[in-house]
């Protein structure tokens, strides 16, 4: 096994943490942003609700894919209804996420200033309107399922991936919202 130099491993440990969130980076920008909070402001007992939440509209949106497939295949009937209500239950749900996550991007700074937040914000408001269209779509048209139902469940699907990207990002790139323990 070939033995690494200084370089390679000072670059290695350089690629783990991204330039702004390092706290020794030359560009005393990037300094100040790494030193800002990035602690949950809505939590419960140290946990972050945003966080809680969204595991709700994302299940059910893939879940609305599913359903569709399942739609496109058997042709029954019963798989329109439970596409409503999942549709439905995934933008509800999305919309609660969106308010805690609004507020949260609001209310501490350290978050404001990563530019993965406004990512993730953007892509989680696409996501929320597909996710709205899709629901009503359902709702008042829904001899329109396939194939616009069955579109806009992929087109959620793909804007839950991005979303989840950069709120993974976020969390463990970043580490916005982690409850860190005093005995570490």
């Amino acid at each position: 096994m070939a033995q690494e130099t200084d370089e390679e491993i000072s670059e290695t440990a350089a690629g783990e943490n991204p330039p702004e969130a390092r706290a020794d980076h030359p560009n005393p920008a990037i300094r100040a942003v790494a030193e800002k909070d990035i602690g949950s402001a809505i939590a419960v007992a140290g946990h972050p609700i945003h966080a809680m939440l969204v595991h709700f509209p994302i299940a059910l949106v893939i879940c609305t894919l599913g359903i569709d497939l399942i739609y496109w295949w058997t042709g029954d009937p019963f798989w329109v209804d439970v596409g409503l209500w999942s549709a439905s239950a995934a933008f509800i749900f999305g919309v609660l996420a969106a308010i805690v996550g609004t507020l949260e991007l609001l209310a501490v700074p350290g978050i404001r200033v990563r530019v993965a937040s406004w990512n993730h914000a953007v892509a989680a408001m696409v996501l929320l309107a597909v996710a709205g269209a899709n629901a009503g779509l359902r709702l008042y048209w829904p001899e329109q399922i396939l194939p616009n139902g069955l579109v806009l469940s992929a087109l959620a699907s793909v804007a839950t991936g991005f979303a989840g990207w950069h709120g993974g990002k976020l969390v463990f790139d970043h580490g916005v919202g982690l409850l860190i323990s005093t005995r570490q």
